[in-house]
């Protein structure tokens, strides 16, 4: 890894570990937000992206669907697949 890099990219980085693994590395992502990291991160984890994300991205299908501050997304969706996404998920 590089040792000061401007962006960091995670895809589905907890996807693979040992679920007590999992909070320990949301923490690292967490810290790295809180310190002003520049990161693109996928995730099924919602309620964390919530909490650590500026702008939430959701796609549909390989294509964006919505995207916006993550209060407006998960509060007050506009697409009619991003509300019945959120109606089907624990957050």
């Amino acid at each position: 890894m590089a040792m000061n890099p401007s962006l960091m990219l995670f895809d589905e980085v907890t996807s693979a570990l040992d679920p007590e693994l999992v909070g320990e590395v949301l923490s690292v992502i967490k810290d790295l937000a809180e310190e002003g990291m520049t990161m693109l991160l996928v995730t099924h984890e919602m309620r964390f992206a919530y909490e650590v994300s500026d702008q939430i991205v959701f796609m549909n299908q390989g294509r964006i669907e919505e995207q916006g501050p993550p209060k407006a997304l998960f509060e007050q969706p506009k697409s009619a697949r991003l509300s019945e996404f959120l109606k089907n998920i624990r957050f």
